[in-house]
Order: C-alpha cells, then sequence, then structure tokens
C-alpha cells in the first residue's frame, strides 16, 4: 500500500503546527503518569544497538528521553517550528544520538528493513491514511522490528468529533483529526 505523494498528515501542510509550536513546546504533559509509564514500557523493549525511528516526533521531548537507550534515534516531523525547538532542546541537553528532519510521514524515504524499533505515539489518528502508515512502518522495520505506537482512538470517547472535528479544521482550530475505535486501529494493526 502507497501512500497518496503528498501525505495530509497533521492538516494540508505545517501551517497548523508551526503556529502553535512555541505553545505546543511549553505545555505541560496532561497526564504526567501516564506518559512515565508509556516511557517505561517503551524503554523496557530498547536495547542499545537499535536504530530507532520516531515518526510525528514535535520537539523532540520523547526522543531525547529514550536516547540514552539505543544507538540512534532519527525523529521525523512536518513543522520545521517544532523540529527548531527539537534541536534546541538536544543542544541544550548535549544529546548527539538523534537527528531530527522535516517531512511528512508520506513523503519520508528509508530502506526497507531498516529500522530496529519504530516510534508512532500520538499521531495515527492525525493522518489521512492509518493502514498506508502501518504498512509503511512495517516496511521500514527490520525482521522482528518493533512498532510502538500510543494512538487516540476518540471513537470510544468522543464519536461526536466526527461532526465537531472537520468544522474546526475548517476555521484553523484543529488540525486533521481521525475519529476511530480500538478494535478498528487493532484491525489496521494486525492486517
Amino acid at each position: 500500500m502507497n501512500l497518496p505523494k503528498k501525505d495530509k498528515l497533521m492538516s494540508e501542510s505545517p501551517k497548523f503546527w508551526d503556529k502553535i509550536a512555541e505553545k505546543y513546546g511549553k505545555s505541560p504533559i496532561a497526564d504526567e503518569a501516564a506518559y512515565q509509564k508509556k516511557l517505561s514500557v517503551t524503554r523496557s523493549y530498547l536495547r542499545p544497538e537499535m536504530e530507532l525511528l520516531e515518526l510525528g516526533c514535535g520537539t523532540g521531548s520523547t526522543a531525547l528521553l529514550h536516547a540514552p537507550f539505543v544507538r540512534h534515534i532519527h525523529a521525523v516531523d512536518i513543522s520545521s517550528k517544532m523540529l527548531d525547538i527539537a534541536r534546541e532542546k538536544a543542544s541544550a541537553q548535549n544529546i548527539t544520538n538523534v537527528s531530527f528532519e522535516q517531512s511528512a510521514i508520506g513523503d519520508f524515504q528509508a530502506p526497507s528493513e531498516s529500522y530496529d524499533a519504530l516510534l508512532a505515539l500520538s499521531v495515527l489518528h492525525l493522518v489521512e491514511n492509518k493502514e498506508a502508515v502501518i504498512a509503511k512502518a512495517r516496511r521500514m522495520l527490520k525482521p522482528g522490528g518493533l512498532f510502538i505506537t500510543s494512538t487516540a482512538c476518540l471513537g470510544e470517547t468522543m464519536g461526536f468529533f466526527r461532526v465537531i472535528g472537520p468544522i474546526g479544521k475548517f476555521f484553523g482550530f484543529f488540525p486533521l483529526v481521525k475519529v476511530f475505535k480500538k478494535e478498528e486501529l487493532l484491525e489496521a494493526i494486525t492486517a
């Protein structure tokens, strides 16, 4: 399954994310305990020799926290302003094994079987075609590679967002947000 040439990740362009980057970078994590648990669970799979890819890295916080546990992290995001913040954080923390690249998921190219693990955290509900992104991730993973995702399944609790989301997106209040249930995500991953 191929992604369209221009993946409409997180809105048609990085404009929405560039606009909120500074505020986003300064915002505290909504549920710190849950975030720490996600970090811990993810780290239980990481090994020092691993090459890791993070799609939708935002301001790089998670990549930088995982950096001591792997050889290298290639972190990708659509927003140049988010990546500017990520690079500043990496420099301030003297972290040198994380590289950042601006790209939409659909435009990002990597050789097949080039990563030991791939993180897609809080991103699959923000892409037009989660199935295509998952297929692309699988292609980029080495045999036995790990696909790690934490995805908002808004269909469980916020089904009404199917109506509100497109209106908010039209006026620039929201990015593209797909509403699906946990079962739909699991089907997409296992397919």
